[in-house]
């Protein structure tokens, strides 16, 4: 909950989440219907939309819950479903067709005829594969039906796979990736090991040592992403999943404020900030398959510090998240305004004790800021291995 309301406060018009059924995120990611329901009436209030997941590729057994779920979505107000099984897409259609049902990257669609025979079937919106270039895009918005809303990937993971379908996760660790279980084995080190000579592993090196060989880049559109909209592209969608609040915020921040108009260099370099592996434009310009190397490590040049509860007379109530002490220079994280810094002149809990760190996590702490402030605002600092 915390992570969608960020989402919203930080320039989304939308957020797409996983319910309690059928959806591809961590079990413990997943809303319940209780708190499905507060998210939708959360996000109406500030009129915004929620999409739900419904992108598993469904078991036979699963199809006799799918019409309730389905009426049960639409009944507490859901905007649309994401759904990737054109049978669950039949199903969904068949037992509540005034549910909007947009059509999952995990489709893999890819050409205009797909694209047709999707609207066809009910389908509003289609979020495009990953694998297409800007051209191919301009090609499928001009030979498809004006109704049919096309929807693409702008930032974030990108699975080593068909656009996210994968088998390596549940040949090596049992967990399916198309089931939500995904145990990233893309991301582990490998070796080769000859037939013959068992347990004389070699390194298969990528460069500066690392073996990292089937880690994807993460993609980072900022600088070109006018150049997608001008393709045709109505929905913008930056991959979110089991993210931070804190990445949410300065990502969804940053892509906003480039589409207002602020200085592409800066929205550029507010994406260094946040957990990321090195950045790759995608398919985009056909160029993916020419810059292979990839060090397997995550980068990451600020941290959050702690959230903000309120303000009043220049003094903040603030969440910890991460350590920070008297003395360290934070840096406000607001809606559409350019990160200001202030150093940390003291750090009071709610006993009124003083105290010189912040070692506690979430503890709720008193510190001084000559900078206005709104609860959801946060502080973050710079990250030190």
């Amino acid at each position: 909950m915390e992570a969608l309301k960020t989402a919203y406060r930080f320039g989304a018009d939308a957020v797409y989440l996983g319910g309690s059924f059928m959806q591809l995120r961590a079990k413990s990611a997943g809303f319940t219907d209780e708190a499905l329901g507060e998210a939708v009436a959360h996000a109406h209030s500030l009129g915004k939309k929620v999409y739900v997941t419904l992108n598993c590729f469904a078991k036979n057994e699963e199809f006799e819950k799918i019409g309730d779920y389905a009426k049960f979505l639409h009944g507490i107000g859901v905007d649309a479903a994401i759904i990737s099984d054109i049978g669950v897409i039949s199903a969904v259609k068949a037992a509540e067709p005034r549910l909007e049902v947009h059509l999952s990257t995990q489709a893999n669609c890819q050409n205009y005829m797909s694209a047709r025979l999707y609207h066809d079937l009910g389908v509003k919106r289609i979020v495009l594969a990953r694998e297409l270039t800007l051209g191919e895009i301009a090609e499928i918005r001009a030979k498809t039906p004006a109704t049919l809303e096309l929807e693409a990937f702008i930032h974030g993971a990108m699975c080593m796979a068909y656009s996210g379908r994968c088998l390596i996760s549940s040949y090596l660790s049992g967990r399916s990736g198309n089931r939500g279980e995904c145990a990233q084995p893309c991301r582990w080190n490998f070796s080769l090991m000859e037939e013959k000579r068992p347990g004389e592993y070699f390194p298969v090196e990528e460069e500066d040592g690392f073996t990292a060989i089937l880690s994807s880049h993460d993609m980072n559109t900022v600088d070109f992403v006018d150049q997608i909209v001008d393709a045709g592209v109505s929905s913008l969608k930056i991959e979110g999943r089991m993210k931070t609040p804190y990445y949410i915020a300065t990502v969804t921040r940053a892509y906003r404020m480039r589409l207002d108009g602020a200085d592409p260099a800066l929205c550029a370099r507010e994406l260094d900030f946040v957990s990321h592996r090195p950045y790759s434009s995608g398919f985009y310009f056909n160029d993916e398959k020419y810059a292979p190397y990839n060090d397997g490590l995550y980068h990451q040049e600020k941290r959050v510090a702690a959230v903000v509860l309120g303000c009043e007379k220049g003094i903040l109530t603030v969440e910890q998240r991460n350590l920070f002490s008297v003395g360290d220079r934070l840096e406000l994280l607001a809606p559409g305004l350019p990160g200001e810094g202030f150093a940390v002149e003291s750090i009071t809990t709610l006993d009124g004790e003083s105290v010189a760190r912040a070692p506690h996590p979430r503890q709720i702490l008193k510190i001084p800021c000559p900078i206005q402030a709104e609860p959801g605002d946060m502080l973050r600092m710079d990250y030190i291995q």
